[in-house]
């Protein structure tokens, strides 16, 4: 990487920031098209964001994806959102502009180009189970009710998160058939019924974690998509294949949330294979 008065600068924000792979996924492709960039991760202190990213504008960043906790401060923060923060509440990507700094989210577009990629499917009059309503499942539904999912089922153990949620989407969409299922009993049957099953929850993030549902919530034909990416396959990924439905974890999401916001910065389609490569290599030890 030959570095000079002309390399755009480009970086993550977050606090911690030790974790992220947008450095390995986008100095990859950069260096692929030879495009002069550098993307860098810096730790920044959510006191401080809305001070730092006017900085970065007027130092010549060319772009910044925002990972937790920024995303929700960014939101609130920015005079400027585009329609897919405004969805979510939240911004993951800051694009510089001469009018001035816009939020975006690219974190919707990554879900859908993944299960595209890993299914050949969209969620267009799909039944929908997402386990874990938190900050990623809350994403998932709010994106698949608006793009026209049949049916959501909400499972959580905190029935006030869902039902949060539950309301929110109503406001959104009011067409789509919404159950919640808040202990196992009621998820089991009711995954059974869905499509396309999104594991959304942070249980599988340690190595040793079991899979929240059981082999009997699966079924031939079904979906299963993992929002964790550190493995290849957790056991929640596991318990879905034995039981006959196929499988995807989420590096796809990751991959292509990146993808997106490096257009929305140079207009430049990356190099999507370099960035694959490199999280695989990063993740997996490939």
């Amino acid at each position: 990487m030959n570095l000079s008065e002309h390399t755009k600068p480009f970086a993550v924000l977050g606090h911690p920031i030790g974790h992220s792979l947008s450095p390995v996924m986008h100095n990859a492709s950069m260096n692929e098209l030879n495009f002069d960039g550098v993307y860098l991760a810096l730790d920044v202190h959510p006191d401080r964001l809305m001070e730092v990213l006017p900085s970065m504008a007027l130092m010549g960043f060319a772009g910044v994806n925002l990972t937790v906790p920024h995303k929700e401060i960014a939101f609130r923060g920015l005079e400027k959102l585009d329609a897919s923060a405004k969805l979510f509440g939240a911004a993951n990507t800051v694009e510089f502009t001469a009018d001035g700094m816009v939020g975006h989210n690219t974190d919707g577009y990554g879900f859908l180009k993944a299960l595209e990629e890993a299914f050949g499917d969209s969620v267009k009059d799909e039944s929908i189970f997402v386990l874990g309503c938190g900050g990623a499942g809350r994403a998932t539904a709010l994106k698949a009710a608006t793009e026209g999912a049949k049916a959501l089922v909400l499972a959580d153990i905190d029935a006030e998160r869902v039902q949060k949620l539950e309301t929110e989407i109503r406001g959104l969409t009011p067409d789509v058939e919404i159950f919640q299922a808040l202990d196992q009993a009621a998820q089991v049957e009711l995954c059974r019924g869905c499509d396309l099953v999104v594991q959304a929850s942070p249980v599988g993030m340690k190595k040793g974690d079991p899979s929240l549902l059981p082999a009997e919530a699966f079924r031939e034909g079904q979906r299963a998509f993992d929002l964790i990416y550190m493995y290849p396959e957790t056991a929640f990924l596991t318990t879905a294949r034995e039981a006959g439905a196929a499988i995807a974890n989420g590096l796809g999401m990751l991959l292509h949330q990146g993808a997106r916001a490096f257009e929305i910065w140079t207009g430049v389609e990356p190099s999507v294979p370099a960035m694959r490569k490199a999280l695989e290599d990063a993740v997996y030890g490939a």
